[in-house]
């Protein structure tokens, strides 16, 4: 008889998908929020006025425009 608690066949091991622990969550929110602050610092002068005109080229906004930036790592 298999064990009740061993992963079906074709689990990949990962971790569950329950929320974390309340004791965790305030270290999480608190790490995320240093990483986004970090993410959206503003930049120098010269790059935010070059993404700012290829934003404007592209017909988005710049927050739009860095946020794909962000988000992928490619410049459109």
């Amino acid at each position: 008889m298999p064990d009740a608690l061993a992963p079906a066949i074709g689990h990949n091991g990962g971790p569950p998908l329950d929320p974390p622990e309340p004791k965790d969550a305030g270290w999480r929110l608190f790490c995320w929020s240093k990483a986004h602050n970090a993410a959206w610092k503003t930049p120098p002068r010269e790059i935010a006025l070059r993404r700012l005109a290829r934003a404007e080229e592209l017909g988005m906004s710049y927050r739009d425009y860095t946020a794909v930036i962000l988000d992928t790592g490619k410049r459109l």
